[in-house]
């Protein structure tokens, strides 16, 4: 740790002490006093210079400890009238830690003006007693500041290391963000391209990791196009955002915070893990698409009933293909952030051949064990539960008892992606199917269509739109009985077929086929 002056009044060496007077503060006076002192003596020692000058100020900076023999002080009665008050605020003003004062040595005792005015500035005056040179506590203080130069040196080169060795698992920029966390005792964030959290398994919990505050700065900064660092405060300390690749290619960012600020040899640490990481984003862009395209190769052997082919190639490369019965999903691809393809190559790698994607136009089609007494797979099918809901994506999910049911389960998930929408979330086939076709229809978003269907009748005078709906209504109510609904509209029969055929007539729908009338009691359904 660097010198401070609680450290250096602990050095019995030393026998040096705090002075405490006894000054006539009120209470506010006393108690910002009393806080300025605390932080002061907390506050890291730069140096120790020693000096007898009125003003000293024009060769000390900030952080200094300032030694004094008292010569400027004047003797005998000049000691009590001289301005300590002036002296000493001209020290707090140039961030004086602290002042310390040779006591009997020009001076028998220490003069009680400079013990009140030290008092009432919160600025720690120190009693060095007689026989302790000036030198002895300037080289107690540089060889400590020199000790933390050297730990911190070889804390920097063995956090270096491990960063290089975290780099160099096939989890390159997943381990090395983990151990940079590790090594600072800090919560890294990393954001996509276009601004959205990217979750990295195994990090620490942190609720600012993705704060809103957060999120807003990176945006900000994605937004600008180029290379930059910026700073933020939060409650739980500062957060420091990084953007990773090159100026109008940005690929992305990198929040980093803890409680304290990062000295150099920290800020060189995370200068280093964002040149790594921007470098593995460039160079494994071309590797990721080589892999990607021989992916979606292997899922249209499946596809075409190849199964042992593409077993065989997928063994080598990731380990093999998971095994049957199969779960089957659809995630909507974003187009614009190839972050989520690689949430999906780490799931992917930890599901070690119990999970399997590839990009198939605008899906993204994975496979998972879906034996339910497999530890791994299930472990596999919860991880990627957990991918889609931290990365808000859309999602569709079917069954297949064995690979020549493959074909059918991804239609069935992409059916079951298309009835999401656009809202992030997952949906089974199975529940939709379980609804029937209205069900299936509802879901897809079939209202738009029936909206339009009917907009030439709704676009009547309201009063006779409302009699041809509710004539349709009743007509469909009583399976297209001409009777049946006369009676209970109480109208006469030919009422009822004049209005359905002024109905089919505007909806330009022959309601005399089974197609028509099919199509115009779907629409009615499905606008109720």
């Amino acid at each position: 740790m660097l010198p401070t002056l609680e450290w250096l009044l602990t050095k019995r060496t030393l026998r040096l002490s705090l002075v405490a007077a006894s000054a006539d503060l009120t209470d506010a006076v006393a108690v910002t006093a009393g806080t300025a002192l605390a932080d002061r003596m907390a506050t890291p020692i730069s140096w120790v210079h020693s000096s007898d000058l009125d003003d000293p100020t024009p060769f000390l900076s900030a952080g200094n400890v300032l030694l004094t023999d008292g010569a400027q002080f004047g003797f005998a009665a000049a000691t009590e009238t001289y301005d300590y008050n002036s002296y000493v605020r001209r020290l707090v003003d140039a961030g004086i830690v602290g002042l310390g004062f040779a006591t009997h040595f020009l001076h028998q005792g220490m003069p009680p003006g400079l013990a009140v005015a030290c008092a009432r500035a919160g600025l720690p005056l120190i009693d060095v007693p007689d026989r302790v040179p000036f030198i002895a506590v300037i080289r107690e203080v540089a060889d400590q500041i020199a000790a933390e130069r050297s730990r911190r040196m070889e804390w920097s080169i063995a956090a270096h290391k491990a960063i290089s060795y975290a780099a160099l698992k096939p989890t390159g920029l997943r381990s090395t963000l983990i151990e940079l966390e590790r090594q600072l005792s800090c919560w890294v964030g990393l954001f996509d391209a276009t601004g959205h959290p990217v979750p990295v398994p195994g990090q620490q919990r942190s609720g600012d990791r993705f704060a809103e505050p957060v999120r807003d700065e990176v945006a900000r900064a994605l937004r600008k196009g180029s290379r930059s660092s910026t700073a933020l405060t939060l409650d739980a300390g500062q957060v420091t955002i990084q953007t990773l690749g090159q100026s109008g290619a940005l690929r992305g960012a990198l929040a980093l915070g803890r409680g304290v600020p990062l000295d150099r040899a920290e800020n060189e640490l995370v200068t280093s893990v964002i040149a790594m990481a921007t470098l593995a984003l460039e160079q494994n862009r071309a590797l990721d698409a080589t892999r990607g395209h021989l992916r979606s190769s292997l899922v249209e052997l499946m596809l075409e009933g190849r199964v042992t082919a593409a077993r065989s190639i997928a063994t080598e490369v990731w380990g093999g293909l998971p095994t049957e019965p199969l779960s089957v999903f659809a995630l909507a691809r974003h187009t614009q952030s190839h972050f989520i393809l690689d949430a999906l190559d780490v799931w992917a790698l930890d599901a070690d051949g119990h999970g399997f994607f590839a990009v198939r136009g605008e899906v993204i089609v994975v496979l998972v064990d879906g034996a339910s007494d497999s530890r791994t797979a299930i472990s596999a099918l919860h991880a990627l539960e957990e991918l889609v809901d931290d990365h808000h994506l859309v999602a569709g999910s079917a069954h297949a008892a064995n690979y020549s049911e493959l074909a059918t389960a991804v239609g069935q998930a992409s059916t079951a992606l298309q009835a999401r929408g656009k809202q992030p979330g997952l949906t089974a086939f199975a529940a939709i199917a379980d609804s029937g076709m209205l069900g299936v229809l509802h879901a897809a978003g079939a209202e738009r269509v029936a909206h339009r269907v009917l907009t030439p009748l709704t676009d009547l005078e309201p009063e006779h739109s409302a009699a041809l709906v509710q004539t349709l209504r009743s007509w469909f109510a009583h399976d297209c009985s001409w009777g049946a609904t006369a009676a209970s509209l109480g109208v006469h029969r030919h009422t009822v077929r004049s209005r359905i055929d002024q109905a089919g007539s505007i909806l330009n729908l022959n309601l005399e086929s089974f197609e028509g009338r099919l199509e115009l009691w779907a629409a009615l359904r499905l606008s109720v």
